[in-house]
């Protein structure tokens, strides 16, 4: 007998468990190369970069495959990812460095396929679940908006990007 494919399909929420301020990048990748490939694009960034890094391997021995040079960051992306466990998705967790500062060279990596989010926001990975795994659906980064920016949310706005240093 015949299953539809939505049959025994769930879908699941898990939220990214960091500190309030923390900011990481979470993507798709497709070769399990991903990790070192990632390590030093990172490392090469930056010397002031701290990183911790996990990918969920999703064929073979279908571990967590992490890396990284702060033990703290490293313990958070490879709890995130078992969280997660969607094959071949990555988190980076990053002190020292903003998104801004590496995602280009994260995007470079020839592995990685997809960046679903880059932020110090709260979020929430949505998954799709089978028999044979889980996949990803999407990302919830942040809270949703509460209006539109009046003339002097404008300036605030335009002052602070000149205050630290993002336009001139």
């Amino acid at each position: 007998m015949a299953t539809s494919a939505a049959e025994g399909l769930t879908l699941e929420v898990v939220e990214v468990r960091k500190p309030d301020d923390m900011n990481f990048i979470f993507g798709t990748s497709h070769f399990i190369k991903t990790v070192e490939d990632l390590y030093e694009a990172l490392a090469t960034s930056s010397p002031a970069i701290k990183f911790g890094l996990a990918f969920c391997e999703a064929s073979g021995d279908r571990l967590v495959r992490w890396d990284g040079n702060d033990s703290e960051l490293i313990d958070l992306a490879k709890t995130n990812a078992l969280a997660i466990g969607a094959g071949h998705s990555f988190i980076v967790f990053l002190k020292n460095a903003f998104p801004i500062n590496v995602l280009k060279r994260i995007q470079a990596v020839q592995e990685v396929v997809t960046i679903h989010c880059a932020t110090a926001n709260p979020a929430q990975i949505i998954l799709a679940r089978t028999a044979q795994g889980k996949g990803v659906l999407g990302v919830i980064d942040g809270l949703s908006p509460l209006g539109v920016e009046d003339e002097a949310k404008q300036q605030e706005r335009r002052a602070f990007l000149r205050a630290i240093g993002h336009k001139k």
